[in-house]
């Protein structure tokens, strides 16, 4: 089993979303948004990180799927929500685990099937795929979606290798019978 935190990173909110991947079915473990109500970027950062921290000791995830920047409509909001990326990834790198990044598209046609779907795609596939009882808010419903992506990928490259490997062992031994 693997455990997946995935985080949908933002200057005044961050969601996250946490799930367990078990030969290849996902299971919600939990799912919420980081509110950042500080004045000052330092303050909301600081904030930020002990957030994670806390999520990072409290369910002990093995791995970090985020969402990577895209740009908005200005610069500075680009640049806080690339503060913001940067300390989650920091938090994470430090306990030495594994961090993956994902494109908002990457993530849509993971979970949708298309990568132009709409907020409200994602938070309904989310709901049907995690069986959950209601639908997330959207930054939860966000991070949840990374989390997913990153898990459909893994146990999609896992199968690959493993099959990969199927391949090469019965062609080495069909080689051996050759000769």
């Amino acid at each position: 089993m693997t455990r997946i935190l995935g985080i949908d990173p933002g200057s005044r909110k961050t969601g996250y979303g946490i799930i367990d991947m078990s030969e290849g079915r996902p299971v919600w473990v939990d799912s919420g948004c980081i509110r950042l109500k500080a004045d000052d970027l330092a303050s909301r950062l600081r904030i930020l990180s002990e957030s994670i921290q806390t999520l990072l000791q409290q369910y002990q995830p093995n791995e970090m799927a985020i969402e990577q920047v895209f740009m908005h409509r200005n610069a500075d909001s680009a640049l806080k929500l690339g503060h913001a990326r940067g300390v989650a990834i920091s938090v994470v790198a430090l306990q030495r685990l594994p961090v993956h990044e994902y494109s908002a598209t990457q993530i849509k046609k993971a979970i949708v099937g298309k990568g132009n779907a709409a907020k409200e795609q994602l938070q309904h596939m989310i709901t049907v795929m995690l069986e959950l009882s209601s639908m997330p808010q959207e930054d939860a419903a966000d991070a949840l979606g990374v989390a997913l992506c990153h898990g459909h990928q893994s146990h999609t490259l896992n199968r690959l290798s493993v099959a990969q490997a199927g391949i090469q062992i019965r062609s080495t031994t069909r080689r051996g019978r050759l000769r």
